[in-house]
């Protein structure tokens, strides 16, 4: 069952009463991590075998003989970090985002919620929605992708299929947590309607859905660290949105100050107790921080874990042989074939398997595991599948042949060879991701990942690319990587495109079978590809301060008039789709459009139709259109199905910053439904919207 707010909320007074018994110092201690940093790295830095962060839950407070729970950590977000070759390693975020399939993401949530249960834990931190400003963001593989509705609509179905299996869902960094060279540092600014329309609106949506806890981010925004921040914390979250749950630091160096984090809304002090525990106690006693800010932690904490606690127990408990199960991978399996993503196909795929007698498979990423990052999201399954082993497995009748595609020469030598050639490239965890700094981790963890300084791929990749790539025109670049990847320097050289994200422990098996044509593409870029790297917002990576505009992504290019190289939601397909009859309507609390979609190739395929919102007519500076509904729709080869697609109204609201509120504007609006945001994909109608 989902642990919603009601049933909290009605845990209230019984929470107060729990509360009202303890001592300073045992409310207090509810309110930060059990073990010492220096605890938490000495297996690791020893080189214990099977020590890695977060190996097993990480505790919080707890007093058995007050009956409170403690609070037990499992990180996120791709599956469950503890254990090693145990858990299931999902597709990243972006690569979930690039399904579009909002039901597939809630039974992710309720198989990682299980598999949090079965470790001994009771919360998932998993539930990353950062909006990247820009894409070389290093950690935006840990998010859904560019748009803030996407977004929210993705992240509540994961936090709900978490919190169906009693498991507290902790939605992260909030806020405006883009940067990681410079995260500890940086101080975020932006225009209120930027904050509000652009970097806020997600999490509002999890906070509207439940989600029981939030962690507040590294960074600051307008000069205050956001783990201290009264504005965030006290006046938006738990004021203007009333939230019940608790908020966490974000681990070691997320809280800076006693007295600030405590009474700018701090409830827990993660992974460990620095500037809370004892020096709380003492500024409490010294009329620096209101005893009353401690007991509304405490209220909020034990409300939440006894709720969530006591479900738990009344139902049965996780068996541990759940962890990795068959289910649970082969939801993996079904994850990365949605989320593959065809950008380009001069009909060469899927590879006709009667002449498709021998496939190299070209480039030093082929043959690699290469599932993300390996900062705190790392995942550590039982096997990875590799794309030269899926190819392998897949393509049985055929010869399949591994070259890291160094040797340029003899590279060309094999693709001439060759019936079809995979050229794999992108990133690793070296190229992006988590960014610590050996200056801040005392020597507890190697610097790596950080941000991308460029969204191109190496020079290498691009010759090889180029050079190799005219040899064979049956050709296919498989692209790894955690967002935007520029293609204009090398996409002419190759056939086909598709974009594989970090796939995750099966990602091999579902990019052979696509590339085979077992299964038929159905990914979206949750992003947009632009011409120029500078179409984009430019970001100072290693910035003290960071100011960013409201305009970013496809809605960007759109206002500015720029071409893009691919647009946002496209995808291809091995069949085609037509999109017709299109209708738009309003009531007095949705937006409602209709259309018919036929599959009118000779496959049996899946489209995701998409509804955008356009602004035209707005006396204010508003996007082109946005996008505020989406469906994934499943035909037969030559079915014809309706789709139909609503959004509240509230969600086409303008940030007015003299009333302070959400506003809908009294005008017509564009409306578009159809396959991507390009134009050309796009029906368009108008629709009259009057507030009362």
């Amino acid at each position: 069952m989902i642990c919603d707010k009601t049933k909290r909320l009605s845990n209230t007074e019984r929470a107060k009463a729990i509360v009202a018994k303890l001592s300073l110092e045992e409310k207090v201690f509810l309110m930060g991590g059990n073990k010492s940093v220096e605890e938490i790295f000495a297996d690791i830095m020893e080189g214990k075998e099977g020590a890695h962060y977060n190996d097993s839950p990480y505790d919080a407070g707890g007093i058995e003989e007050a009956n409170i729970p403690a609070m037990k950590f499992c990180d996120g977000p791709r599956g469950v970090v503890c254990g090693v070759g145990k858990a299931t390693c999902f597709p990243v975020t972006m690569a979930r985002g690039a399904s579009f399939d909002k039901e597939l993401e809630k039974k992710i949530g309720s198989a990682i919620g299980k598999e949090v249960r079965a470790f001994k834990g009771n919360t998932f931190a998993g539930v990353c929605m950062n909006l990247p400003y820009n894409p070389g963001w290093g950690r935006s593989q840990e998010t859904y992708g560019e748009d803030s509705f996407h977004i929210g609509e993705m992240a509540r179905e994961l936090a709900l299929g978490v919190q169906d299996e009693n498991v507290v869902a902790c939605i992260k960094h909030y806020a405006f947590n883009q940067m990681e060279f410079a995260r500890f540092n940086v101080s975020v600014t932006c225009s209120k309607r930027t904050e509000r329309e652009v970097f806020l609106p997600h999490f509002k949506k999890l906070i509207d859905a439940g989600a029981a806890s939030v962690m507040s981010s590294y960074n600051k925004y307008e000069g205050v660290h956001c783990g201290h921040s009264d504005y965030l914390l006290n006046q938006v979250l738990n004021n203007e949105w009333d939230f019940d749950g608790f908020v966490m630091s974000d681990f070691v160096w997320g809280v800076r100050d006693t007295v600030e984090a405590a009474n700018g809304g701090q409830n827990i002090e993660m992974c460990s107790t620095q500037f809370f525990g004892d020096k709380l106690v003492k500024a409490v006693e010294d009329k620096l921080v209101p005893e009353s800010k401690i007991d509304e932690a405490a209220l909020r904490i034990v409300r939440t874990l006894i709720t969530f606690e006591e479900a738990y127990n009344s139902q049965k408990p996780v068996d541990p042989s759940i962890i990795g199960c068959k289910e649970h991978v082969a939801l993996a399996l079904q994850s990365a074939r949605e989320s593959l993503t065809l950008i380009k196909n001069e009909e060469v795929l899927p590879f006709a398997k009667d002449k498709t007698k021998k496939i190299v498979v070209l480039g030093k990423l082929g043959n690699k595991e290469n599932i993300g990052d390996h900062g705190s999201s790392q995942v550590y399954p039982s096997y990875v599948v590799t794309p030269f082993k899926g190819i392998s497995e897949v393509a049985k009748n055929a010869e399949v042949i591994f070259n890291d595609g160094v040797d340029l020469q003899h590279a060309k030598e094999l693709a001439q060879s060759a019936d079809a050639v995979v050229f794999v490239v992108g990133y690793n965890f070296d190229d992006e991701g988590e960014f610590v700094s050996e200056n801040e981790t005392d020597g507890y963890t190697m610097s790596m990942g950080g941000d991308r300084l460029s969204l191109e791929l190496h020079d290498d990749e691009i010759e090889l690319l180029n050079s190799v790539g005219p040899v064979n025109k049956n050709s296919c670049a498989v692209v790894i990587g955690g967002n935007t990847i520029m293609t204009e320097s090398w996409k002419n050289s190759v056939s086909s495109i598709l974009l594989a994200y970090y796939p995750g422990m099966e990602g091999g098996t579902a990019i052979g079978e696509v590339l085979m044509g077992k299964v038929n593409p159905s990914g979206k870029t949750p992003f947009v590809i632009p011409m120029k790297e500078e179409d984009l917002p430019q970001v100072d990576w290693h910035a003290d301060e960071q100011f960013y505009e409201y305009y970013h992504g496809y809605a960007k290019l759109d206002k500015e008039h720029k071409e893009c190289s691919t647009p946002y939601g496209f995808g291809l397909s091995y069949t085609t789709f037509a999109v017709s009859d299109a209708e738009f309507s309003a009531d007095s609390n949705n937006i409602n459009a209709t259309c018919t979609v036929e599959n009118t190739g000779e496959v049996d395929g899946t489209e995701v139709v998409q509804m955008y919102v356009g602004y035209s007519h707005s006396k204010l500076d508003r996007p082109v259109k946005t996008l505020k509904g989406f469906e994934r729709v499943s035909l037969l080869a030559g079915e014809k199905k309706t789709v139909s697609i609503s959004c509240p109204i509230e969600e086409i609201a303008y940030y007015n910053e003299e009333l302070k509120e959400m506003v809908v504007e009294n005008m017509e609006y564009e409306l578009f439904i159809g396959s991507s945001s390009a134009e050309e994909d796009l029906i368009e109608g108008q629709l009259t919207i009057k507030e009362k």
